[in-house]
């Protein structure tokens, strides 16, 4: 009996051993890593278009911005849809990947929020502002508040600062580093949160309406979709590029996120 059951278990090992969850090897079949908002909805909209075309998406939707490089760089998802050219660089550098942008999508215009605050004017000397706690996020948000003469950069051009690059601060303020992901949940803690728009969407927050703080529409910062050198020439990459490239999704992106996503082509 427990022979029967030590082969049955070795035999389950093996069948999940074989098993991927990448689409490689089938050439109707294309996995892509994405956050929910909004780049799991861009890619929902376009996967009528690509069945047409003889492709299928398996849609895998994560809440951090570290599994879908590690993902696809071990070769188990093959592209995701997530993330900025900074923070792939970052990444990279960090990990020691060697993940590429295949295509710029969109741009989704970063923000400061409160709920104590209906004003930037209104912060307070000694004020708490919680900023994600990588570097090319935390770039972001402090080339954010520079922009804003809340604070100086000994850097201003750095798109990786850290609060130990803060050289002005004029109202004193203190920096608390969260994960971007959970930048919406501790808004009622801090006096402002500097929150990625899928985040902040996700959390059902407006960037036009309720953000006190929001980068225009020549942010750098534009969502790539990113994956190995070798994923340049899979055909089925190119179908999923063209696709969320298309003047179909311009008009979605511009008719469902009225300005808090902009189309990067």
């Amino acid at each position: 009996m427990q022979r029967r059951l030590l082969l049955a278990a070795i035999a389950t090992l093996l069948i999940a051993g074989c098993g991927k969850s990448g689409g490689a090897g089938d050439p109707n079949v294309l996995t892509v890593a994405a956050t929910a908002v909004p780049h799991a909805e861009i890619l929902e909209f376009i996967e009528p278009t690509l069945a047409k075309e003889g492709l299928k998406l398996d849609l895998k939707v994560f809440n951090d911005y570290v599994q879908p490089n590690v993902q696809v760089s071990e070769g188990r998802i093959d592209v995701n849809y997530f993330e900025t050219g900074p923070y792939l660089e970052e990444f990279n550098k960090a990990k020691g990947t060697h993940l590429v942008p295949l295509a710029g999508i969109h741009i989704e215009p970063f923000g400061a929020y409160s709920r104590k605050w209906k004003k930037i004017g209104e912060l307070p000397a000694g004020a708490t502002v919680a900023i994600p706690n990588e570097p090319s996020n935390s770039g972001r948000a402090l080339q954010l508040l520079a922009r804003s003469g809340l604070v100086t950069l000994k850097d201003p051009k750095s798109m990786t600062a850290t609060p130990k690059d803060v050289v002005g601060n004029p109202k004193n303020l203190k920096f608390r580093e969260i994960e971007a992901a959970t930048l919406p949940r501790v808004l009622g803690e801090v006096d402002m949160a500097m929150i990625n728009t899928n985040y902040a969407l996700d959390a059902g927050l407006n960037p036009l309406r309720d953000a006190l703080l929001i980068e225009d529409k020549d942010s750098p910062y534009v969502n790539f979709v990113v994956g190995t050198e070798k994923a340049r020439n899979d055909p089925r990459v190119k179908k999923l590029i063209a696709a969320l490239r298309s003047p179909e999704v311009k008009a979605f992106i511009a008719r469902k996120y009225a300005g808090a996503v902009v189309p990067a082509f």
